[in-house]
């Protein structure tokens, strides 16, 4: 029983190093993180406000369940300065991904997938911009695919979003921004290191360049941002993300048209068990 539990968690170890390429920083691909596991997570965002002229903060902590190879469920939650004076929660939200769809073979593979998800944020719209990340309540659903070739790993998200806010009901407001809105992102991953694996204490080392856009479907409104990041892996379970948003173009007010992004994920395989104590398979 212990050597079979060895090489179910190295397996499961090999599997998530194959796919590394394909854990962006600013999206989410078709592909879950391995059935059975926990991960933890603490995203941290710092943005030149333009129009208070101080550099706001978003903490956002998450916790993510594999409950199988088809499914994973995400919860998470968010503390920020953007709608005050101080550091305080805001937000939180809850996500669900079910991977339906899956074409794999040796070093590549196809996969799709479908998420929804939805987010309560405890201050009034603000801005134009649409996300359910700690600036409006909304929900969420869509589609993922995802195709690794080797070392590189491409993905595309589209999605629709409906954002809740009383200025929407109240009839007060005649430039309302959009309700609703299509989101689309468009992510490459490349796995620059080790160029041949000899252990599982190698470090890996991922490069990213993500587009990340937004179509209002009621004013019009827009944005398009380019995201690159790097991704350092220690121990094949810890991951540490440094990325970047810079906005392209844009017609809306937003809460800052360039972000900074740091976050760091520790995952546990293998958490649940069966009855009688067996790893289950």
């Amino acid at each position: 029983m212990y050597c079979r539990g060895i090489a179910l968690i190295a397996f499961l170890f090999l599997k998530s190093v194959v796919e590394a390429q394909e854990l962006y920083v600013f999206s989410d691909p078709a592909s879950n993180i391995p059935a059975k596991s926990i991960s933890a997570k603490l995203n941290m965002r710092l943005a030149n406000n333009e129009t208070t002229g101080k550099v706001n903060q978003r903490y956002q902590p998450e916790l993510m369940l594999g409950l199988s190879k088809q499914v994973m469920v995400r919860v998470s939650t968010t503390f920020s300065d953007l709608y005050s004076q101080e550091l305080q929660w805001e937000s939180v939200k809850a996500y669900f991904k079910w991977r339906f769809y899956s074409n794999d073979d040796i070093h590549r593979h196809f996969r799709m997938a479908f998420f929804a998800d939805g987010a309560f944020a405890n201050h009034d719209m603000v801005y134009d911009e649409m996300n359910l990340d700690g600036d409006n309540s909304g929900i969420q659903g869509g589609i993922i695919g995802t195709q690794l070739i080797h070392k590189l790993a491409i993905s595309g998200t589209l999605s629709l979003m409906r954002v809740f806010d009383e200025k929407f009901t109240s009839g007060l407001h005649e430039n309302l921004p959009d309700q609703n809105a299509l989101n689309y992102s468009l992510s490459a991953g490349y796995l620059l290191f080790p160029l041949d694996y000899a252990n599982y204490d190698q470090v890996n080392l991922n490069i990213y360049i993500e587009l990340l856009g937004m179509n209002g479907l009621d004013k019009g409104g827009y944005y398009l941002d380019a995201a690159p990041a790097l991704q350092v892996i220690f121990g094949s379970a810890t991951k540490l993300n440094i990325g970047a948003r810079f906005e392209t173009t844009s017609n809306m007010y937003r809460p800052a048209q360039n972000s900074y992004f740091l976050s760091l994920e520790t995952s546990f395989l293998n958490v649940f068990r069966g009855r009688t104590g067996r790893l289950k398979q």
